[in-house]
């Protein structure tokens, strides 16, 4: 078991920012972000607790915790990866119709959830940095680290914002008052924002490349280069995305990609970049949200997609260990996270970026640089874990659309129920109205983005709305 010591104090913090909402920002009198900015870093211990409780909330938040209002379900819905087992269900059945309501439907809380609680975690990074920026009694080496880690957490919570609703209001600071009435900021604003958010990360964590504690949920110059790499990936910087995956393939003491499909989600494990650990969750609770909502017993209301597992080879390592079957049922579900409801037992860790995604995007980078052989080597590394047969065995002469192809199925079936990353792939490479307009009859082009919930918009005029909303 994992211990952390928390004051007090830092209790404080956690609980009163994680219960904030824009909402709350409205009405209070008193900016109450003064407290976290000369109360809470009183000294080293404290500021590190605040980081640390950021790193508790994105176990908990909606977006980000695996569970029923997570990019990772409800990006998976969206695309095709999952699928409602009752046809009538009007919660989530909505996204994977994606015919999702901006308001007043059961499906819009779920959207409503995902985007204030990305949003909440987005004022907690930027209070402490501001917090970071007045106190005098933090040391400049803690200070400098934290500030990077903040930095990473705020582009983190952005890149999902941005590729999930396209233009967003950029919060930058923790004035209320001004954030209440902000409008949308360009997509490529946004991204501007997070590239350069993660180059000055980069700077800051120099250096810092072990994990504090040995604990993978620590924000260090490898998870923010791990990010920076998928970035320019999607920015089309394909030197810079090859660069970056090229230097975490080669760090062999602290990263491998495990033959055993049963380790990788194991907790700190060494595939992991960074995970999310259930210790924040703060109960005696220690399963991941994934593994719960994905549990694949008969009363779940998810599967998987008919037409995703029918992609995968029969002899494919990854359908035998993570994909399970409910027999009684005759449904199949993500079975990637083992342990369902554990107590006082951490076994597993939420897995948030990984080095075999760092191979998938090493592999698309390089065949986009006309570097085939590179590209295939990559992707093979990938296939001969799965136990598939390897392409330079197979079709080393390969064409690049067609190995682009090949890369983008290597990515749908490695990543699948994991942060959505078949959803964003389809829309990056334009193929997303190709792929699902034949499988989902009410498909537009417009269901590529969600819409802005309409609770936000009701609060602040300023907030346009999507189009096809």
């Amino acid at each position: 078991m994992i211990k952390i010591r928390f004051k007090i104090i830092d209790m404080i913090f956690v609980c009163t920012i994680a219960l904030m909402s824009c909402e709350d920002y409205v009405e209070i009198d008193a900016p109450n972000n003064k407290i976290v900015s000369e109360s809470v870093f009183e000294d080293d211990e404290t500021a590190i607790s605040a980081v640390t409780g950021i790193y508790n909330e994105l176990f908990n938040a909606n977006f980000s915790n695996g569970y029923i209002s997570s990019v990772t379900l409800l990006a998976g819905m969206s695309s095709d990866i999952f699928q409602m087992r009752s046809a009538t269900d009007n919660r989530y059945g909505p996204f994977n119709q994606n015919e999702i309501s901006p308001s007043k439907s059961p499906d819009a809380s779920a959207n409503y959830n995902l985007w204030s609680s990305a949003y909440n975690i987005i004022y907690m990074a930027n209070s402490v940095l501001e917090g970071l920026e007045k106190s005098l009694a933090v040391s400049e080496d803690v200070r400098t680290m934290l500030m990077g880690q903040a930095l990473f957490v705020r582009s983190f919570t952005y890149f999902y914002l941005a590729n999930l609703y396209g233009d967003v209001p950029l919060i930058v600071s923790t004035d209320y008052r001004q954030n209440a009435r902000a409008g949308r900021n360009s997509q490529a604003d946004i991204l501007k924002q997070i590239d350069g958010d993660l180059e000055l990360s980069l700077t800051l964590l120099k250096g810092v490349e072990d994990y504090a504690d040995s604990e993978r949920f620590n924000v260090n110059y490898f998870v923010v280069l791990a990010l920076s790499a998928r970035l320019n990936l999607y920015l089309e910087n394909w030197e810079k995305a090859e660069e970056y995956s090229s230097i975490l393939i080669g760090q062999v003491s602290q990263f491998e990609i495990l033959e055993d499909l049963e380790k990788v989600f194991l907790a700190n494990s060494k595939e992991a970049i960074w995970q999310l650990s259930p210790i924040g969750r703060g109960n005696i609770l220690t399963y991941t949200w994934e593994g719960y909502v994905f549990r694949g017993n008969n009363s779940s209301p998810f599967q998987l997609s008919e037409n995703f597992v029918a992609t995968m080879e029969e002899s494919d390592n990854r359908l035998s260990h993570w994909v399970g079957h409910n027999s009684s049922k005759n449904f199949q579900y993500p079975h990637k996270y083992k342990d369902r409801i554990s107590i006082n037992n951490i076994s597993e860790y939420s897995m948030v970026l990984r080095l075999a995604e760092q191979y998938l995007i090493r592999a698309e980078a390089r065949a986009m640089q006309n570097k085939l052989h590179g590209a295939i080597s990559d992707i093979d590394i990938i296939r001969k874990r799965a136990g598939i047969d390897l392409i330079a065995d197979t079709d080393p002469g390969i064409d690049r659309e067609a190995l682009l192809d090949l890369i983008q199925e290597e990515r749908k079936k490695e990543l699948f129920a994991e942060w959505g990353h078949r959803w964003l792939d389809l829309k990056r490479s334009k193929t997303v109205s190709a792929v699902l307009g034949p499988i989902k009859p009410l498909w537009q082009d417009t269901d590529a983005l969600f819409p802005i919930p309409g609770e936000e918009r009701e609060k602040n005029s300023n907030l346009t709305q999507n189009d096809g909303y």
